[in-house]
């Protein structure tokens, strides 16, 4: 071969290998970019947490944005004594308040949270002279509400300091007999508690610079046997309570100015074959209505109707849960609605018809959490 034909034959093979490289490494890099995407849309996700009486702990959850599918992260060391069960996670996402149940605990454990969502006890629990039971953050986010056990009959009002986190007891007020769940309207600050055992609802408004609370006329207001718990939708409108011991849902109207309750056209409504209502919760839009059937291990939905709040029960309604299930709960950014088992130790997911509001089971669901639930909150 002449030099001059074995030089333009280099020069080829260099040229080929050139190009090879280039595509090469241009591929590899798609690959890396869709990888690295593909990996982040399937583990985006936002944390909740959840109270465990029996193992005296709180858990971390992670909940993946994409799927619904829950997670069991870090839990806090157990605390012999104390039966964590009401909590509430201040509007800044800062500190986690946990109720300590158990006979004789009193006391309200404060929790840091960091960025990963971890929690660290802020010093020893915070004497509050009673039991607590169920807990809420007002609208404005500078007020705990906890209503404490059937011998306090009392709903205690705590300021919040948003650097520390501590609390300070700014008034005890009675609440009629048995108190139990515990709501607070999200624009108008009206405070809704469920007594059980008198089947009753009391009702104050809060002022929201001083954090006092007045009787709003004509409370308290009657309700189905055994009422427990407590939802407003996310306007203010209506008031919906689960009747324990009667099997119905009452549903009212709130008067925007006091807070007055007027039970809507057709209420109380029956729940068919369901039974042992504990909990309700409406979807973030306020269109549809699930409660939690205690006694008969599944979740009913209702349609709630725009304009006057009447309920229409959703086809496929009820919807197979774990066993006793004791809260629901829909996840802030309108795609699921979780529900706690008390009995068979999980949580259940389940996506929703944006349309119909009929549920569907999340893959994998139940989620294993390991221990019986006691109360659960998702970050917004």
């Amino acid at each position: 071969m002449s030099f001059r034909r074995a030089a333009r034959a280099a020069l080829a093979g260099r040229s080929r290998a050139c190009w090879m490289l280039v595509i090469t490494t241009l591929v590899v890099a798609g690959l890396s970019v869709s990888c690295g995407n593909s990996s982040h849309s399937s583990s985006a996700s936002h944390n909740a947490y959840v109270t465990f009486p029996t193992t005296e702990s709180v858990a971390l959850l992670h909940l993946n944005d994409s799927s619904g599918v829950l997670s069991l992260g870090a839990q806090t060391p157990s605390v012999l004594g104390t039966s964590p069960t009401g909590l509430a996670l201040d509007s800044g996402k800062k500190f986690l308040y946990v109720g300590n149940a158990a006979a004789g605990a009193n006391s309200v454990s404060i929790f840091n949270v960091a960025s990963d969502g971890t929690l660290t006890q802020s010093g020893t629990a915070t004497d509050i002279g009673a039991s607590p039971r169920a807990m809420a953050i007002d609208a404005s986010g500078k007020y705990l509400l906890i209503t404490t056990n059937f011998a306090g009959q009392n709903l205690l009002v705590f300021s919040l300091d948003s650097s520390s986190g501590a609390i300070t007891l700014l008034g005890s007020y009675a609440a009629n007999s048995s108190p139990n769940n515990l709501t607070v309207s999200p624009t108008s600050n009206f405070v809704y508690v469920s007594n059980s055992d008198a089947n009753l609802i009391t009702a104050f408004s809060l002022d929201s610079a001083s954090g006092i609370l007045r009787p709003i006329p004509g409370s308290p207001f009657p309700a189905g046997s055994g009422v427990a718990g407590l939802a407003t939708d996310p306007g203010s409108n209506y008031l919906y309570a689960a009747n324990h011991s009667d099997n119905t849902v009452s549903a009212y109207t709130i008067d925007s100015g006091t807070g007055k309750l007027t039970a809507i056209l057709g209420s109380p409504y029956p729940l068919g074959t369901a039974t042992g209502p504990r909990a309700v919760a409406t979807d973030t839009t306020g269109t549809f209505l699930y409660v939690a059937n205690q006694g008969s291990n599944n979740v009913s939905a209702f349609t709630i109707t725009a304009g006057t709040g009447q309920l229409t029960t959703i086809t496929g309604s009820p919807f197979s849960a774990g066993t006793q299930p004791l809260f629901v709960l829909a996840e802030p950014a309108g795609k699921f609605i979780y529900v706690g088992n008390q009995g068979s130790t999980n949580v259940s997911g389940y996506s929703y018809d944006s349309t119909t509001g009929a549920l569907t089971a999340i893959s994998g669901s139940p989620f294993t959490v390991g221990s019986a639930p006691g109360a659960m909150t998702i970050t917004h």
